[in-house]
């Protein structure tokens, strides 16, 4: 007669509870597994991760907190109530600040305003909100924007409509953005978007950075510390990226240095010549912080929104017939191209600021955020915060709720942000939280507006854009909201 041993014994006791485990929760989104906590629904759903949380999160209402494998200290409240998301951003933001696991994930950042608490945050703010508000700064930045989109962007554009060939319109929005966000914070042009759209170095080690850093999210610290300290898998690749970005920016900056005194208005050069009165008071590894942190945000946040609208608008065609319309009554005349809009133009066109933010909305460019509380609390839904607690809010999710936007949430209408008097309808920031909320909210709004109004504005009058038939339009496994496979499109050229 057969007799189990210890092994078949074991196995089946643990297929056992799975099946019992499984049978108990299958209509509960996060299953608690016995010392792998919620990770196996995490890891297998990570492929819809923002779709996944914010499901779980209605099902909680709005609140719900993770809890990770044994001994990983992987526990965090994620919440999408707009009432924490006030509190935690702005009520009580002095208790809420990066906190150690932001801090280690996101090290590249060095110690510039996305990684920074207390008072380095605070100088660093300070410092570059004085800058951005320089009449001449901004001057700099729509004439550096609009240069690029006349001699690089329309042309390429004119190339593909000409011959018929297909383009990825999330390709080309990166690489304009980061030719324009290197042109405004290192006064250099990298020409990432050219005709031959030539491989850029700099520009894939900050894409490949991106997947490294959202695979840090999901994987226990240790995993991912080991991988690092033995140089394997993709920690590998991430350190080299790294090392290839320091590079450019250090020779960056040593090369402002010797040319310190000549007239420009690129950011270096400002905080250089009129902020950090050469090397007495701001040292290298500064202007290196603040400008991988500024690189990163003026790259990926305008070219993610500026992705999901495009396709928002090619599938909305009375949207997009609203939106030229609206363009073509604020041309001064019909032989006027888009430049002469100007600042005040921009400024009127209010159903394309309403597009804009619908866009924003539903898919905010950064779709998440972390928050470490320093001393327990106790959030307006009731749930209790410990000290050191991770906590997460989405971002994503704040966009999808019903109690805010209405039970129509889902659907793309730019009119929900038109008031009856055909003005822009203000929503606070802890509820439209694409710019996130609280001090911490993001300086450049305004000038991102002013960037994606621009492109919007010179593509639409230019080309109807159709987005090639069965092309997949799926989030990215990344920090950033881009799309999985790109926004493949066909372009056809407007007779204006």
């Amino acid at each position: 007669m057969y007799v189990f041993g210890i092994e078949e014994l074991f196995w089946a006791v643990l297929v056992f509870v799975a099946i019992h485990y499984w049978r108990l929760n299958r209509n509960t989104p996060m299953t608690k597994w016995p010392v792998l906590g919620m990770l196996p629904g995490l890891l297998h759903n990570v492929s819809n991760i923002h779709g996944y949380v914010d499901l779980t999160l209605k099902q909680n209402g709005g609140t719900f907190i993770f809890e990770g494998p044994w001994l990983t200290n992987m526990n965090i409240l994620c919440t999408s109530d707009p009432m924490n998301v006030q509190h935690i951003t702005s009520t009580k933001f002095e208790n809420y600040g990066k906190g150690n696991d932001f801090r280690e994930i996101f090290e590249v950042l060095g110690e510039g305003i996305f990684r920074s608490d207390s008072h380095i945050w605070k100088y660093n703010r300070k410092l570059l909100h004085s800058i951005f508000k320089q009449g001449n700064f901004q001057v700099f930045i729509q004439k550096t924007v609009e240069k690029k989109i006349c001699n690089y962007l329309l042309v390429f554009l004119d190339h593909a409509s000409k011959n018929g060939v297909q383009v990825d319109l999330q390709d080309i929005f990166q690489r304009l953005t980061f030719d324009n966000i290197c042109s405004v914070v290192l006064g250099f042009d990298p020409k990432c978007l050219s005709i031959d759209l030539p491989e850029i170095p700099c520009e894939r080690a900050f894409t490949q950075a991106e997947d490294t850093l959202f695979i840090r999210h999901v994987k226990p610290k240790l995993l991912w510390k080991l991988q690092n300290w033995f140089q394997v898998g993709e920690e590998k690749q991430f350190i080299k990226n790294n090392k290839f970005i320091d590079e450019m920016l250090y020779s960056e900056i040593k090369s402002k240095r010797e040319m310190r005194g000549e007239q420009k208005v690129d950011l270096l050069d400002i905080i250089i010549n009129e902020v950090g009165d050469g090397e007495n008071k701001i040292d290298d590894k500064f202007l290196r912080d603040t400008s991988i942190n500024l690189l990163a945000a003026g790259r990926d946040t305008i070219s993610s929104g500026l992705t999901w609208f495009f396709w928002l608008v090619a599938t909305h065609p009375l949207i997009e017939a609203k939106i030229l319309e609206e363009i073509k009554e604020n041309l001064p005349s019909r032989e006027h191209s888009w430049k002469d809009l100007g600042a005040k133009g921009l400024s009127k066109l209010v159903y394309l600021h309403g597009a804009l933010c619908e866009a924003l909305r539903l898919y905010p460019p950064i779709p998440f955020e972390h928050k470490s509380a320093q001393k327990s609390d106790v959030l307006p839904s009731g749930h209790r915060v410990e000290s050191n607690t991770m906590i997460v809010y989405s971002l994503y999710s704040v966009g999808r709720v019903e109690e805010i936007w209405g039970e129509d949430c889902l659907e793309f209408k730019p009119e929900r942000w038109i008031s009856q008097k055909g003005g822009i309808v203000y929503v606070p920031s802890y509820k439209f939280i694409a710019f996130n909320a609280g001090p911490r909210s993001c300086l450049g709004k305004d000038i991102s507006f002013i960037e994606m109004k621009m492109v919007a504005i010179a593509i639409l009058l230019n080309y109807h854009i159709q987005v090639v038939e069965d092309h997949p339009i799926i989030p990215s496994l990344s920090v950033v909201l881009h799309m999985k496979h790109g926004l493949k499109v066909n372009l056809k050229k407007r007779s204006i």
